[in-house]
């Protein structure tokens, strides 16, 4: 029996110092109290909330792979690229730094990928908006996207590039512009991740009231939601109580 209790603690141990990797390595820092000071109950209920939705979506393979082996990806990639100069290989070289937030490195690779038939690639020209987003360079996002949107009558392919050339927008300093497309994403998509972006937006310029209708929304709304969609948007429902709770 001793031996079956002193077994179980080294497996919670185990779990929890996975579970606080795995949210620091995804930037959940809010779960690493939770997870330090509950062991048992922590690590479950972030095993649930963060860890089964990878599972569900095929993606914990990969990010487990690289939490433990971060450079794997790009090292294979760099010798596929010294093999074979091929745009794909060099783009998925690119992704691979990226991952890694290497987004200088992935940008340069991309950019040098535009040339001959590939200048004006559309596939390339959205993974510069979103790297040059992630690397903080907001007026380089903001022209890719609209280059993007020329090329496609005005219409962005996915939720995803939608919300961030509004972020885009906001980190250059283009409220105006980027209060309508945070307005035009919540009302096309009913993004709970949009209404707390924009709430945020919204509190930063100290328009307290609407912010916290914001926040409200996205505790609201998360209810009407199928289940799987609920268990993938929980995160924004904890953050926008954080903020309401500092209004």
């Amino acid at each position: 029996m001793y031996a079956f209790w002193n077994n179980s603690y080294y497996l919670i141990i185990l779990a929890q110092i996975f579970c606080v990797a795995h949210a620091m390595k995804k930037g959940k820092k809010d779960w690493i109290y939770i997870i330090i000071f509950l062991p048992a109950a922590g690590a479950i209920a972030y095993f649930i909330r963060e860890i089964l939705p990878e599972i569900n979506r095929g993606e914990f393979t990969s990010n487990l792979q690289n939490l433990f082996l971060p450079n794997h990806n790009i090292k294979e990639w760099e010798r596929r690229v010294r093999v074979a100069d091929t745009v794909t290989n060099k783009l998925q070289l690119a992704d691979a730094y990226a991952q890694q937030k290497q987004y200088a490195k992935a940008i340069a690779l991309a950019e040098s990928c535009r040339v001959g038939h590939h200048a004006n690639d559309v596939g390339i020209t959205q993974r510069l908006a979103r790297l040059y987003f992630y690397n903080e360079q907001y007026g380089e996002s903001i022209a890719s996207f609209k280059k993007l949107l020329s090329s496609r009558k005005d219409q962005m392919n996915n939720q995803e590039d939608e919300l961030l050339y509004a972020k885009a927008l906001e980190g250059n300093m283009e409220l105006e512009r980027a209060e309508e497309e945070y307005k035009k994403v919540i009302r096309v998509h009913h993004s709970l991740e949009a209404m707390y972006y924009y709430g945020l937006m919204l509190k930063k310029q100290r328009r307290n009231k609407e912010a916290a209708a914001q926040f409200q929304a996205v505790r609201d709304e998360i209810e009407l939601h199928p289940r799987y969609v609920r268990r993938m948007n929980t995160q924004w429902v904890r953050l926008s109580r954080k903020e309401m709770a500092g209004l």
